[in-house]
């Protein structure tokens, strides 16, 4: 039997229903999303890997040509392109695109069937060859994005700013993007796309089970976001992960350049779509938080900027849990903005950078050029994950506002 990764399975997994408003607000909410933004979904297919790869776009409705940051996101088991709009709606509205990819080994066609097979449905869904077949969907996913060939948008996209992002499952594929790595037969087996240049990293899981977590993160250099909560624990059949992996997994990423938030409360499955689970009061602000979170995560990240820390602690700090000593993280100038209140720290004197954060250019070299190109064979025993070296586009289908 092939090793399994042991990530989370999303025992409450995406479900994009939200609160019930009233017409008027629909309406008024509609008409403010269209002027925003639009989705554009495409159905691309790998032909290299046999593979589905679909993705929805957020696209702000102000591009200006090479100045869109791009955050690639990817969803947490039985997840889909669909989930994760709170997110989506807030980077769109503030200039960023995204383009959140559905993993057809892991999506919610896990659900699908029969029920008593469920189990077994997710056992395979974290498999090693469905965990690098997740990397392989961010790296073709971005390929096909920034193909000036065939796509619209590559020209509009800032390649200084792609910024990988997941939740939970999706946390650990955004992680091995930015250099995460695991041992499989005696070998370092390594996925690290050098386009992606920050990631925002929520519930993350225990690493695929690894004991070695320095070692596992010793090569993520870039900036990372991660964001949990106190109650964030996952419990399956045979499974169980607290929330303080999560922390685990933050102090072992070596890059200083790091933050986390850590919300009292909630659980798991906060982080999604759903509206009620982890206390309805406390569910849509911890949304509205992570969000506001991340915008000023990327001006940090992109232009050293804490301004934006600042207030959003000046925000939010009161939803920030004290957490006992022995789940103490290190406490960089700029983390120590994101403690909470009650823990009795002074805020942070910390310059500000100049440079105008996720709105202007890095300065760093140009990455490789987006390409459809011949990638590793598969490292893991048995794997169809990398099977060929050719990719192909499919057109994709333009919407208004959210589907």
């Amino acid at each position: 039997m092939k090793r399994q990764f042991w990530v989370i399975f999303l025992a409450c997994v995406v479900a994009t229903t939200l609160p019930a408003i009233s017409a008027d607000a629909q309406v008024a909410a509609a008409q403010q999303e269209v002027a925003a933004f639009r989705t554009v979904d495409f159905d691309w297919v790998d032909t290299s890997r046999g593979r589905k790869v679909p993705a929805r776009l957020y696209w702000p409705a102000a591009a200006s040509s090479g100045r869109v940051p791009l955050i690639v996101f990817s969803h947490g088991m039985g997840g889909t392109r669909n989930g994760y709009t709170y997110l989506a709606r807030q980077w769109a509205t503030h200039g960023i695109a995204s383009l959140h990819v559905q993993h057809t080994g892991s999506d919610s066609g896990i659900w699908f069937g029969n029920p008593f097979g469920v189990v077994d449905r997710l056992q395979a869904a974290a498999q090693d060859d469905e965990a690098a077949a997740r990397a392989g969907d961010l790296r073709f996913a971005l390929d096909q994005i920034l193909s000036t060939a065939s796509s619209p948008y590559a020209g509009f996209i800032d390649p200084h700013r792609i910024v990988a992002a997941g939740h939970s499952y999706g946390a650990n594929t955004t992680l091995l993007m930015v250099g995460a790595r695991v041992v499989r037969n005696g070998r370092w087996v390594a996925f690290r796309d050098s386009r992606y240049r920050a990631a925002i990293v929520i519930s993350a899981p225990a690493f695929y089970g690894e004991k070695d977590l320095a070692g596992v993160l010793a090569n993520v250099s870039v900036p990372t976001l991660h964001v949990t909560s106190t109650e964030d624990d996952i419990r399956i059949p045979g499974f169980y992960s607290p929330a303080s992996d999560r922390l685990a997994i933050f102090n072992a990423v070596p890059n200083s350049r790091k933050l986390l938030a850590v919300f009292q409360g909630g659980s798991h499955s906060m982080f999604t779509d759903r509206p009620l689970v982890g206390g309805v009061t406390l569910n849509p602000m911890v949304k509205e938080a992570t969000a506001d979170l991340t915008l000023a995560f990327l001006d940090y990240a992109f232009g050293g900027q804490v301004n934006g820390l600042s207030q959003w602690s000046a925000t939010w700090r009161n939803l920030l849990a004290q957490l006992p000593a022995p789940m103490a993280v290190a406490a960089s100038p700029a983390q120590r903005l994101l403690q909470p209140a009650a823990a009795g720290i002074p805020t942070a004197t910390v310059s500000e950078a100049s440079g105008a954060g996720r709105i202007a250019p890095n300065e760093a070299p140009d990455p490789a050029a987006a390409r459809c190109s011949p990638r590793p064979m598969g490292f893991f025993r048995g794997s169809s994950a990398w099977a060929g070296d050719n990719c192909t586009d499919q057109n994709g289908t333009l919407s208004h506002g959210p589907s």
